[in-house]
Formats: structure tokens, sequence, C-alpha cells
């Protein structure tokens, strides 16, 4: 079984093999190139805080513009094709071509088939984005030139540790799950697309309440020290201890800024906190970057078994 498995999904494999091997000159082949700008063009100091390393993020961010945008639309779009190719065709494929029931009437169970390819290709999709994970963590100091955010952007997050890996199997069950649905290749493939896409903006918005969020006050200023945060949410403190989500009767005028200018609002914070006003803003701070990395893929996990537990459950009962 497992050679009628490579036998029959070895397109797939070698076309995702290949997109890999592709993807990984391309990145290793910017951070050839970038590192050796960074290191003609680098002011003392960086990586860091500094202004000037800021700029230096500006300048690589237009040099390595092609690289930034598909590095941009990678978390979308890799568990997208994974389940639309990977996924939707393994059921609905074999009823739409009617090779079900010479393949199911062999001396291999349907379960057995089932449980031979949902294990194989599963390991291989698992595997697959393991390495992106790999590729990614390899590839990203090189461009660490100004303040580095792997938590606090959601789009790096999803890229590193075990979430590629966890994404990659929810599509790929989505999609089994879809194919047996519709037993319709293109149907299911359309599913498996906006599963994720829908999955994907669920858990983003669910993943403030992994933990409770960290509170702190702040006084001068609205902006937290931890530049890895993610920022769950931000409130005024009235003198009184009160949180309002806007200061009135504060005696402060406020004046909206034009264009890129933010003096007006700069003054405006200085008037309140003068006045006795703190800012209160709740995050989630850096350090729990894998209690959330686990957390998401234990969630993907459990969506992704019972996924596969329907579609065996529905192959079982209508094998025909």
């Amino acid at each position: 079984m497992i050679w009628v498995t490579w036998r029959q999904h070895r397109a797939q494999i070698l076309v995702t093999a290949g997109f890999l091997a592709l993807l990984g000159v391309l990145l290793l082949a910017s951070a050839i190139e970038a590192s050796r700008y960074v290191a003609e063009h680098a002011p003392p100091g960086c990586p860091g805080p500094a202004l000037a390393c800021g700029e230096l993020a500006v300048a690589l961010g237009r040099r390595y513009d092609a690289v930034y945008s598909v590095f941009g639309w990678m978390p979308l779009v890799a568990p997208a094709l994974i389940g639309a190719f990977w996924g939707a065709p393994l059921l609905g494929r074999e009823y739409e071509r009617g090779t079900h029931r010479l393949a199911w009437t062999q001396s291999v169970p349907v379960w057995r088939w089932l449980t031979v390819k949902l294990s194989v290709l599963g390991a291989a999709v698992v595997a697959g984005g393991l390495l992106l994970s790999l590729m990614v963590s390899l590839w990203r100091p090189v461009f660490r030139t100004g303040v580095d955010s792997t938590f606090g952007n959601i789009g790096v997050f999803n890229m590193v540790g075990v979430e590629p890996a966890a994404w990659w199997l929810y599509a790929f069950a989505l999609g089994t799950l879809a194919g047996s649905l519709f037993r319709r290749t293109l149907p299911a493939m359309a599913l498996a697309v906006a599963g994720v896409a829908v999955a994907m903006f669920t858990l983003f918005q669910l993943s403030d309440h992994y933990a409770e969020p960290a509170r702190v006050e702040l006084s001068g200023t609205v902006l937290l020290d931890d530049p890895d945060a993610r920022l769950v949410s931000a409130a005024w403190v009235e003198p009184s201890g009160k949180e309002v989500a806007e200061p009135a009767g504060s005696g402060c005028p406020r004046r909206v800024d034009v264009g890129q200018s933010s003096r007006n609002a700069d003054a405006w914070q200085a008037c309140l906190f003068g006045k006795g006003y703190r800012y209160a803003v709740y995050y989630h701070p850096a350090s729990r970057f894998w209690r959330f990395q686990w957390t998401e893929a234990g969630i993907l996990a459990v969506a992704s078994a019972a996924f596969c537990g329907l579609a065996v459950r529905r192959t079982l009962r209508r094998p025909g």
C-alpha cells in the first residue's frame, strides 16, 4: 500500500518537494546577498531599536520587495494549496473517475486503504511544513536589522515553530473530508481553500483568549517597551481609576493630524498625562510564544483528527 500511495500521489509529492526546493534556493540566495548588503551598510549597534537600524530595515524591504511579497502570502497560500492538491483529490478523484470500484474491491480492505493513505500523506505534509519552518527560521536572522517581531507579527508567527506543520495537516484533512462529501475534486478544492482562509481568520480572532492578557499602566507614553508583544486592547485610565475608551471633559484639545505628522496627537497625549491620566495596555508578552504555538497547533491537530475521522466514517458507510 505504501508503494501504491507513492505511485498514485508522486505528482503532488514531487511538485511540493520542487516548490520547497525552489523556495529554499530563493531564500538562500536572498539571505547571502542581504548579508553582504547589511555588512556594508549596517551602522554600529544593529540589529537594535536605533533609528538607523530602522532605516536599514526599510532599505532591505525595498530591495527585497519580491521576496517579502512571497513570504507575506505564504502563511495562507501554502496550506490552501496543500488542501486543494493533496487533500481534495484523495477521495474526490477516486469517486470522480470511478477508480474506487476497482481499488476498494481488491484484497486490501477499504479501512486499510484509508489508514495507509491518510498516515503516509499526513506524515508527508507535516514533514513538509516543518521543513518550511526550518528554512524560514534560518532565513529571517539575516533581515533582523531593526526591531524583530516574531510573536507580535501574526504572519511571521504562522511561518515558524510548529505552525506550518499544523496548518498543512489541517488543510490536508479538510480537503480529504471535502472530497468525501462532494465526491468531486473541484468543489472539494474550493471548500478546502475557503475553509483554510476562514479558519485562519477565526483563530486569529480567538488567539487573544489563549491566555489571560497581561496589563500594564503607562505614563508619559502610549508605546509598550516590548516591540514583539501582541497587543489585545488599550484604554485611558482617569485620575479616579476608571478606564475609558476616550477621555471626555479632560480639558485637553484634540486636533486631527494632517499627513504623516503626529505632533497634534503627541501634544494631546502629553496634556492628558499632565492631568493625571494613565494609559492601560492589555497584551501578551513575547515569552508566551511557545504557549501560543502549541495551543494553536493542538486546536488544529484536534480538528484534523476529527476531519479525518468523519471522512473515514463517511467512506466506510457509503463506499460505492
